[in-house]
């Protein structure tokens, strides 16, 4: 995958918070394929990894709606 899906993939992972739950779940899918991919650098997966789990941990606090599927 090019750097340039990788980069963007973290921006993305900082402003989930900000994003409908479809576009944050197209983008947790995303990171999960980049954290397979081993042609992707240890250096930017941990930092994709490090990402998804702070946006895992801040959507285990957020308050849910009755529109929102989680």
């Amino acid at each position: 995958m090019s750097e340039q899906m990788e980069a963007r993939c973290l921006v993305e992972l900082e402003n989930l918070d900000q994003v409908d739950p479809v576009q944050g779940a197209a983008c947790r899918e995303e990171a999960q394929e980049l954290l397979a991919d081993s042609s992707v650098a240890l250096k930017v997966r941990t930092a994709i990894a490090d990402s998804l789990m702070q946006a895992n941990q801040a959507l285990s606090v957020k308050n849910v709606v009755s529109e929102d599927s989680y």
